[in-house]
């Protein structure tokens, strides 16, 4: 069909955006992964605006919270930005030998702390410049928040496969893609399934914790309501599983499918 790229030549194109990506300059990933930072935590705090308020249906606000997250992969992929959970794909040209393991760590490791950054920061915008965390929103996030931080390491790591498993196929669902509406769709559904079904996504996680641990002064709550400890266990853990998820089971899954054996 003209208006899909059939999987060998996606995953070339994959292949190429990883070689592209580690050889930009520190400054512009920096930017790009700042930028998508805050994308994402634009699309978490929508989500938990859309969490707000009883729906009687069994699992439509869960689904209602994953479709309008979903904007957040397309404010990253359509005007472009660095994403780590997306980055985790780099292992495709990695596993070609198109670009080393000191390269892709030293990528993951600026988008990674830029995506932090830009999370945090908006965070920080929200939840004091804007003072949009003393409603009912607020709430929210604080119980989602205390939610990811209350289950145990295995837990999050394995909601984190699952939650980048998904989200590394919604970027080869943008790929195959020509258009910007296949595009759009491409990443919907793949990116509602995984926030419907509860999976941790370990830069979503940056902005929802943070802005969690913020919104419980507004609430008049104890601040080890959120512990520190379990933020770092949500966000070490959610990490780890990201990058099996993404990195082995689509980049390295489909590696060996379409690319190993290539002539």
């Amino acid at each position: 069909m003209d208006s899909y790229i059939a999987p060998p030549q996606v995953m070339a194109a994959l292949s190429a955006s990883g070689v592209q990506k580690v050889s930009r300059k520190y400054r512009d990933t920096l930017l790009l992964a700042v930028l998508a930072g805050i994308y994402i935590g634009f699309a978490s705090q929508l989500a938990m605006v859309a969490g707000t308020g009883e729906i009687a249906w069994v699992g439509a606000k869960k689904i209602l919270m994953g479709g309008v997250f979903s904007v957040g992969l397309m404010f990253v992929l359509i005007p472009g930005a660095d994403l780590f959970t997306g980055n985790t794909l780099i292992t495709i040209p990695l596993f070609e030998k198109k670009v080393t393991l000191a390269q892709m760590l030293r990528n993951w490791g600026i988008v990674y702390g830029g995506n932090f950054i830009g999370a945090v920061a908006l965070a920080l915008l929200i939840g004091y410049g804007a003072d949009m965390l003393s409603a009912d929103v607020g709430t929210t996030m604080i119980e989602t928040a205390v939610s990811k931080t209350s289950h145990t390491w295995y837990q999050i790591f394995f909601r984190g496969i699952g939650a980048n498993w998904l989200v590394c196929l919604a970027v080869w669902f943008a790929y195959a893609s020509k258009s910007l509406e296949g595009k759009i769709l491409g990443i919907f559904f793949p990116v509602m399934a995984f926030v419907a079904m509860g999976f941790d996504h370990s830069i979503a996680n940056m902005f929802i914790l943070s802005a969690g641990k913020i919104a419980l002064a507004h609430h008049a709550l104890s601040a080890d309501t959120i512990t520190w400890a379990g933020m770092g266990k949500n966000l070490l853990f959610s990490t780890i599983g990201n990058i099996i998820g993404g990195g082995l089971f689509v980049g390295g899954a489909y590696w060996r499918l379409h690319l190993k054996d290539r002539d």
